[in-house]
């Protein structure tokens, strides 16, 4: 009588019928259960992979010994069953395995562990010694007492060599398997520490940018608001004045906070299409760099847009940014001499200021001396060159040239 596998009712179907829900209503057996092994799965990768070895070795002791019982045959399947270790203790399947061959012919299943023994040891040593012991066991006769008929002749060397050459082979294969796949893990450690370290060395490349940029924006207009600010402590202005100064503070801050604006919106954009930095100062944008900075400074620099790149005009005008920065936090009151001369195509850029007057208390703002910093690793990335230091006098000196290049 055929048996009908119950189907589920629809009622019963649905998170409302849960296991749990239909085991209490003595129902669970209705719900079909998950299959032990899925086509792909890794467990049936496993199997596979434990399977077919062990096959091919049953199949090769049945074809030797045939299928009436015999030792032959017990000793050739109990070989093949040990190797399902030839992962983990591929030694067990061997010396399992050697017996089989010597008593039952088996060949498949000694030289399948001689390989993973190969595979998984480093020692060549032991490959050396086990692969002895499989030539010697297909090389012998069962039993041993058949050596006194063997003669030194023609067909016993080809024997030797058969049996030599079967097992160095499958030595030879397991060393080979082994460092192919020892060159290939190096390999991917390689390539995974290359692109860890490009990771790194373009992080470092962006903190590096983004301190530069940071410091361009916020330094420079700081200090000018500082400076406006001082004016007013040490002084006794009227309201005009106080307004006129208020206005001025109120300016730098806006345009201090719409430079940090336009610079975090770049640093926002991860994936997308970038705003872009707001508008980059070029060289004819120093004349009002001058103007606003508070001091008296004596400006020589090309008048008109040349044919320079923007990365060296932008270079050339943070380094006068940078010096009348430093010159306002630490000389206030000196006298600064720029000059910014075309030279083979780049830009030479001198700046010297002399030692403060003493009619004005320095601002007492901090520095850590990032700008300079700053300021060679731009003319580093242009391919220039830069020096800054003090003179005899007491005042400063920056120098830095800047080729005309395209990238930056």
């Amino acid at each position: 009588m055929k048996r009908l596998r119950p189907r589920i009712p629809a009622r019963l179907s649905g998170p409302r019928f849960s296991r749990p829900r239909l085991s209490r209503l003595g129902l669970s057996r209705l719900r079909p259960s998950r299959p032990l092994l899925r086509p792909g799965s890794r467990r049936a990768r496993a199997v596979g992979r434990a399977a077919v070895p062990v096959g091919i070795a049953v199949v090769d002791g049945l074809l030797v010994n045939g299928f009436g019982p015999g030792p032959g045959l017990w000793v050739a399947l109990v070989a093949a069953g040990a190797l399902v270790l030839r992962r983990r203790c591929p030694e067990v399947p061997l010396l399992v395995g050697l017996p089989g061959m010597y008593v039952g012919q088996l060949a498949f299943a000694p030289l399948i562990a001689l390989y993973c023994l190969a595979d998984r040891r480093r020692s060549v040593a032991v490959g050396a010694v086990g692969a002895a012991a499989v030539a010697l066991a297909q090389f012998l006769p069962y039993p041993v007492t058949g050596l006194r008929e063997l003669a030194l002749d023609r067909e016993t060397l080809i024997m030797a060599m058969d049996s030599c050459v079967l097992a160095v082979g499958a030595l030879v294969l397991g060393r080979t398997a082994r460092v192919r796949r020892e060159r290939q893990r190096e390999l991917a450690e390689g390539r995974e520490r290359e692109h860890r370290l490009l990771a790194e060395k373009t992080l470092s490349t962006e903190r590096a940018w983004l301190a530069r940029e940071m410091h361009d924006v916020v330094a420079h207009q700081v200090s000018l608001i500082s400076l406006q600010a001082g004016a007013l402590q040490v002084g006794e202005p009227d309201a005009a004045t106080v307004r006129s100064t208020a206005g001025v503070v109120r300016e730098l801050s806006v345009k201090t906070l719409t430079e940090l604006q336009h610079m975090v919106g770049v640093l926002r954009a991860a994936g997308v299409a970038a705003p872009g930095l707001a508008p980059q100062p070029r060289l004819t944008d120093l004349p009002a760099l001058v103007r606003d900075c508070g001091l008296r400074v004596t400006l020589d620099a090309p008048d008109g847009p040349g044919h320079w790149s923007q990365a060296a005009e932008r270079a050339a005008y943070r380094t006068v940014q940078e010096a009348l920065t430093n010159v306002r936090k630490h000389a206030p009151g000196a006298e600064v001499d720029i000059r910014v001369q075309p030279l083979d195509g780049g830009l030479r850029v001198d700046v010297c200021n002399t030692a403060a007057d003493g009619s004005t208390a320095p601002l007492g703002l901090p520095g850590g001396g990032h700008g300079l910093i700053g300021l060679r690793e731009r003319a580093h990335l242009l391919d220039g060159t830069f020096d800054a230091g003090p003179e005899p006098d007491g005042g400063f000196r920056i120098q830095a040239v800047f080729p005309s290049r395209q990238t930056f």
